[in-house]
């Protein structure tokens, strides 16, 4: 075994040595990440949150055992395969030993770390950017056709993770259109592989146009809820913050792209960073949108670094490019995990203000940043729904329907009763089971200062009652409530069926 690929190892296994030991135990999951694992139990090609690929990851989890340990190993598998493709990039740069530890020093103690912690497409996301970028590379040195083939699959596989990667594209295109590399486009084997790519997404546009689209109402209501709450300064400020260890290394690649001779065939990714970020600038992209974009670059940074340092006075300025990520990733240890008690961040929330991260995609600031808080409550909330489900009389005819998914996704994944709670939200309207006659309901309502819910629907049961709420006051779900209606008067199945009916009609 190479000294090369013994410095490779040891940064992979640190890799997912970090991501295990950033997260305090006394989180739970994170909201989205119960959504995702209760995907593996409703298989399909397409999703009204996201595209299928999650749902096959989930599924391997679930037949994995469906432990936190395998939950966190996938996003931090895809962080590590991120990094070793930027490693590969250096070597096919030409880069030497010193660019290799430079490169994967910056992808390492990066953003990439944080982005990595949760079970979520974003981390695969990532990967799929950084691979189809080394891939441009591989071809535009080689000009072998497999490359072109090897893209379309790698793009395909990226589009049916997260819609996202679509912007690569968007920004590709134009700065190809205006290079020499131009002639790319002019090679036929080039829509060969377009096709090949189209066929293998065509599943899931087939479910799409069958289910009307979702996509399209999904993108309408994430623009009317959170985008609008996206200023465009600050995404240009975070995107600063994503690899702010690295900032020096990708400023040097942007450089080289446009003067440095080896790296003359590959200028047109100067043009591709400045038109997909102005893209994602015109959308009013979330900042981590665009985190695919860096990674190839700190590569070229890396190789161009390596060479400009290799002689006179600049050559002692080596080891100040590998500790700069260093020291900015122990505030980023201090303050961008969840590796901190909620109490401690209460007391402390002025490191956190001025960083941002206690603004909620609501607009508003909070006590604890958003993620931190969607990671609390979620055993309390199956704990009790559990007891109190125990207890009613034919509960295997009572429907548990939550007010959003991280509620129902929670309940699914810690139940020790084999509940299966749905909503009216995300993909859990598509997940009722109509085929038992429900008598009994237990209802998991966000708490609301003058909550109507006991009045309007106890008239319906023959019993009502206010069961409990949760009483962890860090949680983004404090107080949610946990009502319970037994031996129903009306006929629960209909009254199910016309709210679905209503919701998808909403949805269309």
């Amino acid at each position: 075994m190479t000294k090369k690929t013994l410095i490779l190892l040891g940064f992979i296994l640190l890799k997912f040595a970090l991501q295990y030991i950033l997260i305090s135990p006394e989180y739970d999951l994170q909201r989205d990440e119960y959504l995702h694992l209760d995907q593996a139990h409703h298989l399909a090609w397409g999703y009204l949150s996201v595209p299928p690929v999650t749902s096959w990851i989930s599924y391997s989890i679930f037949l994995l055992g469906n432990s936190v340990f395998w939950i966190k190993f996938f996003p931090a598998l895809f962080g590590a395969l991120t990094l070793l493709i930027v490693w590969k990039t250096i070597e096919l740069l030409k880069g030497n030993l010193y660019a290799l530890i430079l490169g994967a020093t910056c992808v390492l103690f990066s953003s990439l770390l944080r982005i990595n912690m949760l079970y979520q497409p974003n981390s695969l996301d990532v990967l799929c950017w950084t691979g189809f970028y080394y891939i441009i590379i591989q071809y535009v040195s080689t000009e072998k056709t497999k490359w072109l083939y090897i893209g379309a699959i790698t793009f395909a596989f990226g589009f049916l993770n997260k819609y996202n990667i679509l912007f690569l594209l968007i920004g590709l295109l134009p700065a190809l259109l205006l290079s020499d590399q131009r002639k790319i486009l002019a090679n036929k084997k080039l829509y060969f592989a377009l096709i090949l790519g189209l066929m293998l997404i065509l599943p899931n546009l087939l479910w799409q146009y069958k289910n009307q689209f979702p996509i399209v109402h999904h993108m309408k209501e994430l623009a009317e809820t959170q985008l609008v709450n996206v200023d465009r300064i600050d995404f240009l400020k975070e995107q600063l913050l994503f690899f702010i260890g690295s900032f020096f290394v990708i400023l040097a690649a942007l450089y080289a792209l446009l003067f440095y001779k080896p790296f003359a065939k590959y200028k047109f990714f100067f043009a591709s960073i400045i038109f997909t970020l102005v893209v994602f600038i015109y959308f009013k992209a979330k900042a981590y949108y665009a985190i695919g974009l860096y990674p190839i670059y700190i590569a070229f940074g890396a190789v161009f670094l390596s060479e400009v340092l290799q002689t006179g006075w600049k050559r002692f300025l080596k080891p100040v490019f590998i500790i700069i990520p260093l020291l900015f990733f122990i505030p980023m240890y201090n303050l961008a995990f969840p590796n901190k008690s909620p109490e401690y961040i209460m007391t402390h929330p002025e490191k956190y203000k001025k960083l941002g991260m206690l603004r909620w995609e609501d607009g508003k600031d909070h006590a604890l940043p958003q993620d931190f808080a969607d990671m609390l409550g979620w055993k309390e909330l199956a704990r009790k729904t559990d007891s109190v489900y125990a207890l009613i009389p034919n509960s295997e005819k009572t429907l548990i329907l939550c007010d959003n998914y991280g509620q129902a996704g929670a309940i699914n994944y810690y139940s020790k009763k084999g509940i299966k709670a749905v909503s009216f939200s995300a993909d859990y309207v598509n997940w009722f089971d109509l085929s038992i006659p429900y008598k009994n309901l237990i209802r998991i309502k966000d708490y609301e200062e003058k909550s109507t819910e006991f009045q309007e629907t106890s008239p319906y049961f023959n019993s009502s009652v206010i069961a409990d709420e949760i009483t962890n006051k860090f949680a983004r779900e404090y107080k949610t409530t946990i009502f319970v209606f037994t031996k129903a008067k009306i006929n629960i199945n209909k009254r199910i069926e016309a709210e679905i009916r209503e919701e998808k009609n909403y949805n269309k």
